[in-house]
């Protein structure tokens, strides 16, 4: 063989291999990204919150047989004791977090952590948007999302739910508050820990104390819609601290917004024909907090 064809052969195979190579790289910068796609808003369920004035009560600060038969509430009172666990400077409340600890009579504890968003002239939707956003969507399943229904007022809420063994507590009494927040912190979900950078949920929790404990009784029942009605009454100590005051809350929770809605005018409506209506919204969260 010729030495000068064989090096020709030899160049033409070297240029050819190299276009390949080099339209393989072309290819794959010009190829399109996968693309990502974002998940789905969250689907909440519902919760009217009306609160009645103390006319609701009897002299034993128990909901009246009227206010009981008028709203399906037919079960016995059930008692529960809780508080809330902050910083003096309300830090997590700042930044739309509560952290709650539970006790109900011969139940473990409950412990919520909850990252509420303001409804802005009732558009859940673009509330929806801004959770999403933040990053409660659809895909996170250990955050249930609902919204809370209050006379004037809407709150799209996301809640995590964990339990601790109550062994060696006797009805609904609550640990030193040491010894709670130590369970709060240990138990804190990753939103709330890197929220504003890493660690700040459970170092903020560290930092925190228990507001309250305040105990409130529940009776429950059924209301059109809504399999799941209660009145809670609550005693808070008052304004000044020199007494106690009574929250009365008429709660009903449904799934769909269509019921949410017929079951907020019907019970502001029925509520306001007895005379039992209080007409305004009382956060019991930012309530405790402040007063405790």
């Amino acid at each position: 063989m010729n030495i000068t064809a064989s090096r020709a052969r030899r160049l033409r195979t070297s240029s050819a291999i190299a276009l390949a190579a080099s339209f393989t790289v072309a290819v794959t910068v010009l190829a399109p990204a996968p693309t990502a796609f974002a998940a789905s808003n969250a689907v909440p369920t519902y919760e009217v919150k009306i609160n009645l004035t103390t006319a609701a009560l009897d002299s034993s600060h128990n909901p009246t047989s009227a206010v009981k038969s008028a709203f399906g509430i037919t079960g016995s009172a059930k008692v529960r004791s809780y508080e809330y666990f902050d910083t003096d400077a309300l830090d997590l409340n700042a930044e739309g977090w509560s952290v709650r600890l539970r006790h109900k009579s011969g139940s473990s504890f409950e412990e919520t952590y909850k990252k509420r968003f303001p409804v802005v002239n009732g558009d859940i939707n673009a509330t929806l948007d801004e959770a999403n956003d933040a990053g409660f969507d659809s895909s996170d399943t250990n955050y249930g999302a609902e919204v809370d229904w209050g006379y004037a007022k809407q709150t799209l809420s996301f809640s995590n739910e964990k339990s601790h063994s109550a062994s060696g507590y006797s009805g609904t009494s609550m640990p030193p508050s040491s010894t709670g927040r130590n369970w709060l912190v240990n138990d804190t979900p990753g939103k709330l820990d890197d929220w504003l950078y890493n660690n700040w949920g459970s170092d903020t929790l560290k930092a925190s104390r228990a507001h309250g404990p305040v105990t409130s009784q529940v009776w429950s029942g059924a209301w059109k819609s809504s399999d799941d009605a209660s009145i809670e009454v609550l005693p808070v100590v008052n304004a000044s601290g020199t007494g106690t005051e009574y929250v009365i809350e008429l709660s009903f929770k449904t799934d769909k917004y269509s019921d949410a809605a017929q079951l907020h005018s019907d019970a502001i409506a029925l509520a306001e024909a007895r005379g039992w209506l209080y007409r305004g919204d009382i956060l019991k969260t930012q309530l405790i907090l402040d007063r405790y």
